[in-house]
């Protein structure tokens, strides 16, 4: 990297590359790049050819030459790499409305990363990253691989553990919200307080102290249910119980109140997609809106709306890693990372969310220490899932699937959950050829989709 540093973005036409592009020119004096590859698939050629011109624009409006190139062939791409970013999607945002529709059209949860949806997405995605570890093995065997493709937690996991590229780090950007925001809700800056995270990819908590090292989180819990709590604005703001979160003494992620109050959560969802406006639909009306943006000559600047997107800061985090580990600067992140001991309820070699020193050699986990009775038991159910979810992803075991929903608690078990998971593998049939075998019959016994909007994009071959 002497003479400079080549970046692969998997996924370059996605809506957040023009935030990457801006990341990557606000550091260039200390990440000085060489190349910037933008690669995706014939299904995304049009948005990659929007936002690389787009990309090219900012990039041609900074003081640097640097030329962005584009390739439907990530091996065009990857020889040489240096860093390679994971921003895709598989199957586009049409797989996320079948994720959340078919599950919600049976009353339950489809949301991207949690519940039947998140599977999903997880089962499409896992044997991708396999694929791309493959080339990047015989293309760039040095590279890092840093991802930001959901469900983060378990893509990593699976990129470590499952397919050996040890040199991984997942990033998201729900830590990076908490840390921007909850200072100014009791008054303070960012600069002002100290974090420390730790747990799962969407499902941690986290501690808050001052300068002065005086605990702050309690001060902040009683703020939680305030209009401006610092809390992810793609999440219903249903109210945190403040007795709850004081007994545990820790801030939670957004993403919990998915698990504290499943019932209200899942209600909200159901009155959203009986108005035709599931989260995945609302996003690809924001999708479509950046896009008309993007399109524009003259834009050569990130426009503010990409922060409705709801993953805002995720390419942002995607160059400060970058950043840390090619200057060796011992960044405080929140990352995915090999546990090593930071949280000790869970293995050595399980993949968690947590509070890391980044530098040269990757992420040094920053020790948690204990958790108590109710943290360590979610936690445990929670990995527990998460491995199910991946063992079924690389095998293709229906058996397996039909596991991992048994123990996710977003599920209700029984014949409805079947169902679900029945319609969701016939609805992503192009996208799971390791469940070929199990589809083949599901069609044979004339399974079909309840939901006719799903039908329809099916029969628009979506």
């Amino acid at each position: 990297m002497a003479d400079g540093v080549k970046i692969v973005t998997i996924g370059g036409g996605s809506s957040y590359t023009p935030e990457l592009m801006e990341g990557f020119i606000k550091r260039y004096d200390k990440l000085p790049i060489r190349e910037i590859w933008l690669v995706d698939i014939e299904d995304g050629k049009e948005k990659l050819d929007i936002v690389s011109a787009m990309a090219q624009r900012m990039w041609d409006a900074s003081p640097y030459n640097v030329t962005v190139h584009t390739t439907l062939d990530r091996r065009e791409a990857l020889p040489g790499a240096d860093f390679v970013t994971t921003q895709f999607r598989v199957g586009l945002l049409y797989a996320r409305i079948k994720d959340e529709r078919i599950p919600l059209s049976h009353g339950m949860l489809g949301q991207e990363t949690n519940g039947a949806g998140g599977m999903f997405k997880a089962f499409r995605t896992v044997p991708v990253i396999g694929q791309i570890i493959d080339d990047m093995r015989e293309l760039c065997p040095d590279a890092w691989l840093i991802n930001f493709t959901n469900p983060s937690g378990m893509v990593t996991e699976a990129a470590i553990k499952r397919f050996g590229w040890k040199k991984t780090i997942g990033l998201c950007n729900v830590p990076v919200g908490a840390m921007m925001n909850e200072p100014g809700v009791i008054g303070k800056t960012q600069d002002d307080l100290t974090f420390r995270f730790a747990g799962l990819n969407h499902f941690h908590w986290h501690k808050v102290y001052d300068k002065q090292g005086n605990e702050v989180t309690q001060q902040i819990i009683d703020r939680i249910n305030d209009p401006d709590n610092g809390m992810p604005a793609n999440i219903h703001d249903e109210p945190f119980s403040e007795e709850l979160l004081s007994a545990t003494g820790l801030l939670p992620c957004g993403y919990h109140r998915y698990y504290y109050m499943a019932h209200e959560m899942l209600q909200t969802c159901i009155e959203d997609f009986e108005k035709n406006d599931s989260r995945a639909e609302h996003v690809k009306k924001v999708e479509d809106e950046l896009f008309e943006l993007y399109r524009d000559p003259d834009l050569d600047h990130k426009p503010e709306q990409l922060a409705e997107r709801g993953g805002a800061h995720y390419s942002d985090a995607a160059c400060e890693t970058i950043c840390a580990i090619y200057n060796d600067s011992k960044t405080h992140m929140v990352v995915s990372t090999e546990n090593r001991g930071a949280v000790p309820c869970l293995p050595p070699d399980s993949i968690v969310e947590v509070s890391a020193l980044i530098g040269a050699r990757g992420a040094e986990p920053i020790a948690w220490g204990a958790m108590n009775s109710f943290e360590r038991g979610w936690l445990q159910l929670m990995k527990a899932m998460e491995e199910c979810v991946l063992d079924a992803a690389i095998s293709g075991d229906y058996g397996k699937a039909l596991e991992a929903f048994c123990i996710n608690p977003m599920v209700e078990n029984g014949k409805e959950a079947v169902q679900v998971l029945n319609e969701l593998l016939i609805a992503h049939e192009k996208y799971l050829p390791q469940f070929a075998e199990a589809i083949a019959k599901l069609k044979a016994d004339g399974v079909e989709i309840k939901d006719a909007k799903v039908r329809e994009l099916l029969a628009e071959g979506r």
